[in-house]
Formats: C-alpha cells, structure tokens, sequence
C-alpha cells in the first residue's frame, strides 16, 4: 500500500471559478487535479493533471490499445458492476498501465480486496470516484488498505477542506501565541464533549471566542490527581464559544450534540474528524483568558479546573490553573471575516472582543 493518497479534485464551474478555486487548491496542499491542462491558464501552478490529454501528467487512454505517450503515466477508467469487470481490469493493467480509476455504484457490496492486492504488486494505483465528502469518508473506511486517492468532483473550497479531513490529510497554520489576562469571571455553563474515538496526547479541539483566534484545548488522556484519565473527552469551554467544524464552518459549542462532528487537532496542526457520542452542558466556576499572536488578540472563557489544558509550543501541557500571564500556548488565528450561519465570508468585515 502506499502510504500517502491523493485526493484529486475535478472542479466544477465556469472558466471565472476555476481562476479563483484553482490558488485556493494550491494553498490547501491539493497536489493533482482531474482536468483538462488547458483550462489551468498562463498562470504558473504546481497542480499536476489528471485528464484523457496528452498534455495532462497523468494521461487517461480513451482506448485499450491508443498509443502511449513517451515520459507519461498513463492509465485507464472503468466502471465496476460485477466480478467480471474486476477480471478484466487486472488483465488490462498488467499490460503496464501506471493507473486505474475506478467508479463502482454502490461500494458496500463490490468486494475490491482482490484487485486492490493484485494491483498493488504490479505497482498500479488505484483512484477511486466520490461524488461528496461523506462518500470520500465511506470510501476511506471500506477501502482503508489500498486505494491511492480519491476523485472528488465540486466547485466548493469548503467541501475540499471537509474531504481532507475524512482522508487525514489537512492542516491548519498552528502559531504560538502569549497570555496576556487572567481573570476569574464567576459561574457560567460549559460544554463537555465526549467523541466516539479514543484521542492521544497532544489532541484537542479548537474552541474560542473569536471565529478566527481559536485555542488548541486538550482532550482529557492525562488526567489528574482527582480524576481519572477519559482519553475521549474534551472539556471545551463555555457554551458561546466557538468550535471548528470538519466542513470549515464553525458551530457554538452549545449546538455541539450526539452525532454531530468535530475537528481532532495536534499542536502541529494535523487535522482528523471525531463524532460527537454526548454534549454536557453543566454550570461551573469560569476563567476569562486572553492570549496574543501577532496583531490578533483572541480570548476563551473556560472552566477553572486542573483538568482544561492548553498546548504549549514544545508540547507540553499546562492546565489553566497553573497558567500565568507571559506564558505561551497553541492557537490557530488568522485575520477576522465574517461568518453568515457559521460560513466565512471573506469579504465581509467583522470585529469581535
């Protein structure tokens, strides 16, 4: 198996929305995209192309006997409905084809294991078809051991980011920032998030009180002198505070609830999605802290207890009980813009405090 894989976005939209998706690709780390070179203009790019053209990098053959052209890799696509296709997929690779992009109706029921091993021998990827990010997640989990990448066909940068996290493959600008103030701000109601998934040390979530200045909250493996560790729990912060969600949108932590999704994050920004199993929303003793990173000052307001941890630059943890005022920890910031229903809006001014 190779241990890296693609996702391969097919943009959809006019010659005006490929010129402003294409740069938001690049910026997101896409590496390849399914289409045609032409349409990647005179300006340089480091995209590589999937596409039936000579030109493209990867070059689909439209036929099982066209010419292949010198210096390329080239492959084929096939539409899988019975073990009989499967056949004849392998036979047809083995004639030294670098590629295969697969598209099969309903993947619960087409058992690919064999020709996933049998490929993978010849040292032929595999390029599956999904038609939403939820379907890339399906795909993932079924097909786990094998596939190289996924084609994802969309015109939305947020549908992108969404399917990188189902493939584990994005990331966020993680950037040490200061406290700057303290302070103890009385009861208040907080949310407790337990995920369905075990998380390990250096996990959390990003939660804050400004969409765009979120801090790197730990989850609860550690533990403490009263508790006993719960590796899928995060104590998050009050129920106004602000959460990251798979899609890019944000949710209030207060509209966190069974079955809903949420981003696991590392201190180095690695990104994977985790399901929500139960939202505790109790009242308790509250901290009010503020934090600076660069020109952008952010706050959260979290529960006073030992058992709330930041993320400090080298790693280590530090619970907002034994923080000070010069200490350092992880956020994730970047300049403000407003949000309509939890989605960005890039030109829109906003100013939160």
């Amino acid at each position: 198996m190779s241990k890296s894989r693609e996702l391969i976005i097919s943009p959809k939209g006019s010659q005006a929305q490929l010129s402003k998706l294409l740069p938001q690709l690049e910026e997101e780390g896409i590496k390849m995209v399914y289409l045609d070179p032409k349409k990647l203009g005179k300006k340089k790019t480091k995209l590589q192309t999937v596409y039936p053209s000579n030109n493209a990098n990867y070059v689909v053959l439209e036929k099982e006997n066209a010419t292949k052209p010198k210096g390329k890799k080239v492959g084929r696509k096939f539409q899988v409905l019975s073990n009989t296709d499967i056949e004849d997929i392998l036979t047809i690779a083995k004639k030294g084809l670098d590629f295969v992009i697969v598209e099969v109706k309903d993947w619960k029921i087409i058992p690919l294991e064999n020709i996933i091993a049998k490929l993978h021998k010849i040292h032929t990827k595999i390029f599956a078809i999904a038609r939403t990010p939820e379907e890339v997640r399906k795909m993932f989990s079924i097909l786990e051991v094998g596939v190289d990448g996924v084609i994802f066909s969309t015109s939305s940068i947020n549908e992108v980011r969404e399917a990188m996290v189902y493939l584990g493959t994005r990331s966020f600008d993680m950037k040490p920032a200061k406290i700057i103030d303290i302070k103890e701000v009385g009861d208040g109601e907080r949310v407790c998030v337990d995920t369905a998934s075990m998380l390990h040390k250096g996990e959390g979530m990003l939660i804050g009180s400004r969409s765009n200045f979120l801090f790197l909250v730990h989850n609860e493996s550690v533990g403490s002198s009263f508790t006993s560790p719960r590796p899928f729990r995060v104590n998050a912060g009050a129920v106004h505070c602000y959460t990251l969600s798979p899609d890019g949108t944000t949710n209030y932590l207060s509209e966190v609830e069974t079955g809903s999704e949420v981003l696991i994050l590392n201190s180095k920004g690695k990104a994977r999605r985790a399901t929500v199993g139960r939202s505790k929303i109790e009242r308790r003793p509250m901290l009010m802290i503020k934090a600076k990173a660069g020109g952008e000052i952010g706050g959260i307001i979290a529960q006073d207890a030992e058992t709330i941890r930041f993320v400090k630059p080298n790693g280590q943890l530090v619970s907002v009980t034994h923080l000070k005022k010069g200490d350092t920890v992880m956020v994730h910031s970047k300049p403000a813009t407003g949000r309509h229903f939890g989605m960005e809006v890039s030109d829109e001014y906003i100013l939160e405090k």
